[in-house]
């Protein structure tokens, strides 16, 4: 089994969509482990996108995870990276699949409602950055 983070972020907050996505979570055979809702704060955000530093779109994607409460959770199935990442969809939501997260959802290539882990090691920094050991059940 396999492990990844999820974020549902401002924009899927605010729009009502924690149980939407999380609808299609679970029907994916993905099991959340742990899940919360927090407000980041910019040096949070800068420390979770730290990657992205020296990237022109580093401000304003901080600005925006900022910009309101974030839905946090920890995924966990086979192949959950690539099985969560085939569900979000593309990054830009106009070259998603349908019937992906994005696609469905999204509003713009920034505020495409969810962020998922990469990789198996970005995945061990994102779910440690939110979540201690005995946060996560399972």
């Amino acid at each position: 089994m396999e492990r990844t983070l999820s974020i549902i972020k401002p924009d899927g907050v605010n729009r009502g969509l924690i149980g939407g996505v999380i609808k299609r979570l679970e029907s994916s055979s993905l099991k959340i482990l742990a899940m919360k809702m927090i407000w980041m704060t910019k040096p949070q955000a800068e420390g979770f996108y730290a990657v992205h530093k020296e990237r022109p779109f580093f401000d304003s994607l901080t600005d925006f995870m900022t910009s309101g409460p974030v839905v946090v959770m920890v995924l966990e199935g086979e192949n959950a990276i690539e099985k969560y990442r085939k569900l979000m969809g593309a990054t830009d939501y106009k070259e998603a699949e349908e019937g992906t997260i994005r696609r469905d959802f999204a509003t713009d290539i920034e505020k495409n409602v969810v962020h998922g882990s990469d990789s198996p090691e970005s995945a061990a920094f994102e779910m440690g950055y939110f979540f201690n050991s005995f946060e996560i059940v399972g």
